[in-house]
This record gives C-alpha cells, structure tokens and sequence, in this order.
C-alpha cells in the first residue's frame, strides 16, 4: 500500500496537516503516512522525515540562507518519489518549496492535492501557471480563491477555513477571562507580536511601547501578551504577562486587540475582537513586496472583507502614539468605532465558510489516492 506524504513548512501547517491525517486514519486506519511535518501530524500516525522546526523561516533575505538545506531536502523527496512508494502528496502553504515539490511529484506520475493554496492574489500571480501544471486539485481556505485558480485552469474546490474547527468552542469572555485569572470589569488589551524570532524582534518593542502608552490613559487596562509555547521573552523587554498556547482564549478575553499581521487577524474575526494591525519587516524585504504585492490590504481579515475592518500600521506607519489612537475607541464598550468594527468581523467570519475543512480535504484526498495508477 502507497503511502500519503504530506509536506509542511511551519506549525500553523502541521497543526492543520495533523486534522487531515487524522480523518484519513479513520477513513483508512493501516493507510501509511509519511511527513515533512511536526507532532501534530506525528500524534496522527506518520512518520516524521523531518521535523518542521528546522524548516521555519519567512521573508526575501530570510529564506536566503535555508536554501542549501531545502536543495538537500529537496533531492531527499524526489528519490522518495521516483521510488514508487508514495501514492498521494498533500502540500500545505509553503509555496517557495511546495512548488518544487509539485515539480518532482508531477515528474514522477504522483497526483498532488495543495491543501491551503500560495496567496497568489497577494503577490505571486505568476504563480497561476505553475500551479495549473504541476498540482492535481487544490483546496483553497479562502472563498475569493476557488474562482480565481479556476479561472487559470487549476482544479479547485474551496473547502472553508480550518480555523472555523478550532473555533467551534470558544469561551465566553468571562469564562476566558477567569483561566487567564483577569478581572472580569477592566478592560483588556490582547498583544499579539508574532511567533517567530524575526518577528518578535521586530514587533514586540512598538507593541509594548504601544501598550505602555495605553496604561497611562487608560490606568485600569490589563494587557496579555500571546506567545508560542517556545518564546521565552525576559521581563524587562516585556512587562506585561505572557500567555502560552492558548490563542483564542487571549481573543476572548480581550476588549480590544493589537495583532502582527497575518492568520492571527482570521483567529480575531472568528472570536469577534475588534484590533488595529501592525507589521514590520526588513527594509529589503519590504522594498521588494512593495513592487510585487497588488491588493490594497496586508491584513487577510481586510482581505476577505475586502475593505478595511482593522487599521492597518505598517513599516514606518507604525508609531506607538499613532496605534494607541486608534486603539482607545475599540477599548471602549459604547463606541461607534467598536461596534462597526463587531459588525465588519462578523461578515467576514460569515464568508469563511462551514467546520469540517479537514474532512473535505481528507475526502479529496482518498479519491485521489484511490485513482492513482497502481
């Protein structure tokens, strides 16, 4: 029996990876799994290639200095491939060396299913060609997406966003509020700065001054910082306490939030928290999205909602003092500000879609698997 091998570059992709391998050991309990992936899907019965934590990186001049290693990684694959062991590759976001991958897949008669398709409307519309000669079918989490691929001859099926899973038992606020031990009266500002070290470097000073600067307004705010499991951040670069792997419970416990961009934005429209968006980056990295990104948005929940539901800060727009003023109205209970914002994040969790996203995928993926040439 063939095995499924999924191929995953950061945690947010082994933690959705893992849902789908799960519904596929259900479905198919001695189906073999292989993964570039991470304990997720480890817990989910593959066998873990390599670990995904060697692989995570993001931006131009980041990624500059993995490529000998994703050269290795890459001829690994391809013998793997070309052995006729593999029956199906599953690949999750991580386009920069998913593509390749595809590449080799195709090369050696493997269908692929992307699951979590290239932002190709952000930045990488050449991207479409590649996509429609070297995937099978692709499962895109965005609604806006589906239409798009298909007009360039991919074979796509929105699936509805995995974060609607996740989400279908969130706290209420005072519920969320006691497990973080807040007080149920005060307000509370939720800080997200990011997961990965070139992003705390470059976010977690201006949120905390940010914060700082709210506190002296605002004397009864509570701020909580939402950290990885691994980020250990010393307390006098952070005042503020810091709360580990618990996302959406930070979501809704908070009055208000300020969030480094990215799926963090998605996680606060399906909590329906109203927050400003602030990134920064490398001044390369930034020079060069600047000639290639052609949406107007940086943040997916304005993406989606094709709009600006959540201020957006970016580069050297991000000032502390700039940010705090827009944060005080969302910090207040009867605003206008804040409720057309509850309103804003309430359509876009409206156009995510349905739960189940992992089982949809898991479904396209037997058919696949199934009608693979033996």
């Amino acid at each position: 029996m063939r095995e499924v091998l999924f191929v995953v570059g950061e945690a947010s992709g082994d933690l959705h990876a893992g849902k789908v391998a799960e519904a596929l050991r259900v479905a198919v309990p001695d189906l073999p799994l292989a993964a570039i992936g991470g304990g997720h899907l480890r817990r989910a019965g593959a066998s873990i290639l390599v670990d995904v934590a060697e692989l995570a990186v993001m931006g131009f001049t980041e990624v500059l200095a993995h490529i000998p290693r994703h050269a290795l990684l890459l001829r690994r694959l391809s013998a793997r491939l070309r052995s006729g062991r593999v029956g199906l590759v599953v690949l999750l976001d991580y386009p920069g060396f998913n593509l390749k991958v595809a590449a080799a897949a195709r090369a050696a008669g493997v269908p692929v299913l992307y699951y979590i398709t290239p932002q190709v409307w952000a930045w990488g519309a050449g991207r479409l060609a590649t996509l429609s000669a070297r995937i099978t079918k692709a499962a895109p989490i965005l609604p806006f997406e589906e239409a798009l691929l298909r007009s360039h001859g991919v074979d796509a099926t929105f699936v509805g966003h995995p974060l609607l899973d996740r989400a279908a038992d969130l706290p209420t606020m005072s519920e969320a509020r006691a497990r973080l031990g807040l007080d149920p009266s005060a307000p509370v500002l939720a800080v997200f700065p990011g997961s990965r070290r070139s992003e705390l470097a470059r976010h977690l000073d201006p949120f905390v001054a940010t914060a700082a600067l709210l506190r002296q307004r605002i004397p009864a705010l509570q701020v909580v910082v939402s950290v990885a499991p691994t980020v250990d951040i010393p307390a006098t670069q952070c005042p503020f306490p810091l709360v580990r792997d618990a996302s959406f419970t930070v979501l809704r416990a908070a009055t208000a939030g300020l969030l480094k961009s990215g799926t963090t934005t998605l996680e606060a429209a399906v909590a329906g928290l109203p927050h400003v968006i602030g990134y920064r980056t490398s001044a390369l990295t930034y020079a060069i999205a600047r000639r290639l990104v052609t949406i107007p948005h940086i943040g997916l929940v304005n993406v989606v909602a094709d709009r600006e539901v959540s201020r957006e800060f970016v580069q050297g727009a991000f000032r502390p003092d700039a940010v705090a003023d827009a944060l005080v109205p969302l910090l207040d209970p009867q605003s206008q500000a804040r409720r057309a914002a509850v309103d804003g994040l309430a359509a876009v969790r409206a156009r995510l879609g349905t739960p189940g996203a992992a089982g949809r995928v898991a479904a396209m993926a037997l058919e696949l698997w199934r009608a693979a040439p033996a």
